[in-house]
């Protein structure tokens, strides 16, 4: 029996907030176990632990106001209307009524590379960004699909909801950075000592804290790239919702990926807002990075469950294979 979109949409949301309830427990942890291990009780724990979300509140406020013009601005976005991209403004107004979310900007990257991102804080400031190379290299039906896809990602929040994330694991890295600095430094060890006496309690704590240090801020990355994984499939997954049609946004996905054109104004801080990776495995700057996206044949197969085909076979889903 083929699995409906609805259920897709489901167990990927489900995902998503228990991947973050991971990156939410790991800082808890980690912000507990440091104040303990600096101050030798549960207030001290408490209190780093608030320090750290106001500090997290304000990086989040600035990004939330700030976010999508830096965005925009870093990928060289050029606004558009209807009279200088007709066929565009009516694809993306078609399925904006179909989401039930407000018309947004639009903007073309002069790039024959062919891609698209959605940026917005809500669907009442959303923008969407595509490359000139996509216009020119899809058709129609796979124009719907990638659109439905990014208009799905200013529906389901999934902006916010990176944004939310990304904050988490900043607020991790700084809190470990700023614990192994404390500690170089000789904090630590005055702290252990103080009136005299050692208190095993703290010092366990210690230990615990030094340990999470350094692994929290790996793992909740880790954690976060699931995340962004997990919203590509719901959008995939809602672009069905809306457009009724998995071959259109299956057809585009293959075409995006396969395609060799390089996406010169892609960066590490906008790479996770593109449809697909915009880095080339043949590109230095691709060297080392984690996967920001499910790998595209897993997409395509997700899509092709929606109608109840067969995944790719060996053959098809090899000129694929390793482009992610």
């Amino acid at each position: 029996m083929a699995e409906t979109f609805y259920s897709q949409i489901a167990a990927n949301k489900r995902n998503s907030f228990l991947l973050t309830l991971v990156i939410v427990v790991l800082f808890a942890l980690l912000g507990f176990s440091i104040g303990y291990a600096i101050g030798g009780d549960v207030t001290s724990a408490l209190f780093v632990m608030v320090i750290a979300l106001v500090v997290g509140a304000l990086i989040s406020a600035g990004s939330y106001f700030s976010g999508d013009s830096l965005v925009l601005a870093a990928s060289s976005a050029k606004e558009v209307d209807a009279s200088a991209a007709p066929q565009l403004m009516n694809v993306i107004q078609e399925l904006a009524i179909a989401a039930n979310i407000p018309m947004p900007k639009v903007y073309i990257i002069d790039d024959t590379a062919p891609n698209a991102f959605a940026t917005c804080r809500d669907p009442q400031h959303a923008s969407v960004a595509i490359t000139t190379g996509l216009l020119e290299k899809l058709d129609r039906e796979e124009l719907q699909g990638v659109f439905g896809h990014e208009l799905s990602h200013v529906r389901n929040y999934d902006i916010r909801f990176a944004l939310l994330v990304g904050v988490l694991v900043g607020s991790i890295a700084l809190l470990a950075d700023f614990f192994l600095r404390f500690t170089f430094w000789g904090g630590g060890r005055r702290s252990s000592n103080r009136e005299g006496g050692s208190n095993g309690l703290q010092a366990i704590m210690f230990v615990v804290a030094i340990v999470l240090a350094i692994l929290a801020p790996i793992a909740s990355r880790l954690v976060q790239l699931a995340v962004n994984r997990q919203r590509e499939y719901l959008a995939d997954a809602s672009s069905v919702a809306l457009t009724r049609n998995p071959h259109g946004l299956e057809q585009a996905l293959a075409k995006i990926s396969a395609d060799q054109e390089v996406l010169e104004v892609a960066n590490r801080a906008t790479q996770h807002m593109y449809i697909t990776n915009p880095f080339k495995k043949f590109e230095e700057r691709s060297s080392g990075l984690f996967s920001t996206h499910p790998a595209t044949v897993d997409r395509i197969n997700r899509l092709r469950e929606l109608t109840g085909e067969q995944p790719l076979d060996p053959a098809e889903a090899a000129p694929l294979a390793g482009l992610d």
